[in-house]
């Protein structure tokens, strides 16, 4: 079963981002808290959005799609940017993934936006086969950049 994350969901949900850190050998990078992790989705300005998968027999939060919109001035609409989708490594080929990707899909079609996208880590080699089966396509043309840190600030300081 997919809905849409409530308030009662972020300790789930910020265990299930700290996990997918750890798949991602980065877990050492996670510095949000929960309270963090509230206010950017349910604040009075969310900044994020979530849906979650429940197991349907026991009703645990097994996965979990953490969203927001982006804007494309080429297609002059809005799109989605899904940050993070993670499904739990005991609850994977259950269609917990494939049915969350679904619910963005969804929103994208009923208000008018023009893509889902998102990023995959290049040695992910089983995420990319799912992503590949279902008709995505990769970006290969656009390298992905960051400022963070003291670079960052450097930058906003000149």
């Amino acid at each position: 079963m997919i809905r849409e994350a409530t308030a009662a969901d972020v300790p789930a949900i910020h265990t299930l981002v700290r996990e997918l850190a750890d798949y991602e050998k980065l877990l050492h990078e996670v510095k949000s808290t929960e309270a963090q992790l509230h206010t950017a989705l349910f604040g009075p300005n969310p900044a994020a959005f979530a849906h979650v998968a429940e197991d349907e027999e026991s009703g645990e939060v097994v996965g979990y799609a953490l969203w927001f919109t982006t804007f494309s001035t080429w297609e002059g609409v809005p799109g989605i940017y899904l940050e993070d989708l993670y499904v739990r490594p005991q609850a994977r080929g259950g269609g917990h993934g494939t049915a969350l990707l679904e619910s963005l899909a969804a929103i994208c079609i009923s208000r008018g936006y023009a893509r889902l996208q998102w990023a995959v880590l290049d040695w992910n080699e089983p995420s990319i086969g799912f992503y590949d089966s279902l008709g995505a396509l990769p970006e290969r043309e656009w390298l992905g950049y960051r400022l963070t840190g003291n670079p960052l600030a450097r930058l906003a300081e000149r």
